[in-house]
């Protein structure tokens, strides 16, 4: 839906029935916008993102990274994960494309042979899921 035509329906939702019915306009949005996102997630990456929480979890991620998304997951060691699309870089030393980030998740010494973040034993297939995850957030 184009962005005239959302705040159109919105305002005219709100005039015809109140409040509530504008909020559930802006829900619809951040329904599309989210869906969107992750279907470019999926197309970077070629993973699927709802098996990532459970990996996530499986390989300890959240003892270092806070993950949104992931109860539990609210480390302190690494950065914090939200928005990992937008960032320039991985790791802090490689271009930030899905083919790196997979590369990064499974061997991370590869990249980046003195970083202190360890290779989990997760395989590429799996990496390839918490990376959809990941930019999908």
């Amino acid at each position: 839906m184009r962005s005239g035509r959302a705040e159109t329906l919105a305002l005219l939702a709100l005039a015809a029935f109140g409040a509530g019915s504008f909020a559930f306009v802006l829900g619809w949005q951040s329904y599309e916008a989210a869906a969107k996102s992750a279907a470019v997630a999926v197309a970077l990456t070629g993973g699927d993102p709802s098996r990532a929480p459970a990996l996530i979890t499986r390989y300890g991620c959240g003892g270092c990274h806070a993950v949104p998304g992931v109860p539990g997951a609210d480390g302190k060691v690494g950065p914090p994960l939200a928005a990992l699309r937008e960032r320039v870089y991985v790791g802090g030393v490689a271009r930030n494309t899905g083919p790196t980030l997979i590369r990064w998740i499974v061997a991370p010494d590869e990249l980046s042979p003195r970083t202190a973040m360890p290779r989990t034993g997760i395989s590429e297939a799996e990496a390839r899921d918490v990376a959809a995850f990941l930019y999908a957030r």
